[in-house]
This record gives structure tokens, C-alpha cells and sequence, in this order.
């Protein structure tokens, strides 16, 4: 069974001067504002499709890794997941290069070592690194609390 999720974007004016609005199919985020400094300069309280990606990664493997875990016995606590996104300018143009995980787990009855090979499983198992790591550099940082 096919899962699909979905999105509208409008956009008005050139890139530079312009804005678009977005809204996601659940209806949790609507008439949400993206422009041209909130991408390239400072965000000002609106977000880019990179800031939406990192925190599309950063759900997605804690998902993946908090249902690891619980079906090797140890459901965590707590995990709290960083995800940076970085957009650089290249010769082919501008390009997200690079993705940089970190996750602090709390979870009893696991060590560092095993913690860190439960991430490392999610990682793997993770429908957004999956969809990224052909094109980009995806780093990972686990510890425990």
C-alpha cells in the first residue's frame, strides 16, 4: 500500500522580490511564507525548503529509530534529534550538499555502543535518508543522555 502525502505552493513576483505561501495536505501547517531572504539571508520568523527537509530527516529517523529500539525491547524514553541542512553555492548551482544527524536517546537498559548501532540500523531503515543519501553527504552523531 502506497502512502502519499501532499503540498501546495504559490508563488508571486521574480524570485528575489516575490513570496510564496505553502500548505500541507494534513492541514498542520498553512499559509506558511517563504521568500528569497528567508532562504538565502536571515529567516525573519518564515522558513525554507531546506529548514522543511531538516525537519523532515530529524522526524523521520527518530521514528525510525524509536521503533528499533522498542522492538529490541527497549522503548526510549527520550530522543531529541538535530538535523542541519546545509545549501551551498557550487559550479553546478546551488545545491543542499550535506546533512549532519545528531540524536541524544534516552533509553534504559542500553549502552553507548549499542545505542549507537541502534542509530545506525535507523539510519539505514530511514525513508528520508534513503531519499537523500544518493545525492548528499549524511553525517550521524548519536549518544546517550
Amino acid at each position: 500500500m502506497a502512502i502519499e502525502r501532499n503540498a501546495h505552493t504559490t508563488w508571486e513576483g521574480d524570485l528575489r522580490s516575490g513570496s510564496g505561501r505553502f500548505d500541507v495536505g494534513s492541514g498542520a501547517i498553512t499559509g506558511q511564507e517563504v521568500t528569497f531572504a528567508s532562504r538565502f539571508e536571515q529567516p525573519g520568523g518564515k522558513t525554507s525548503p531546506e529548514e522543511l527537509i531538516a525537519a523532515a530527516h530529524a522526524t523521520c529517523f527518530s521514528m525510525a529509530l524509536a521503533g528499533g529500539l522498542a522492538r529490541a525491547g527497549h522503548a526510549p524514553t527520550r530522543l531529541e534529534t538535530d538535523a542541519v541542512c546545509t545549501l551551498e553555492q557550487t559550479d553546478a548551482g546551488f545545491r543542499i550538499t550535506s546533512m549532519q544527524l545528531s540524536v541524544r536517546g534516552e533509553v534504559e537498559g542500553l549502552d553507548e555502543d549499542a545505542f549507537r548501532a541502534a542509530a545506525q540500523e535507523a539510519e539505514e531503515g530511514c525513508p528520508i535518508t534513503n531519499a537523500l543519501s544518493d545525492s548528499i553527504e549524511i553525517s550521524l552523531e548519536p549518544s546517550l543522555a
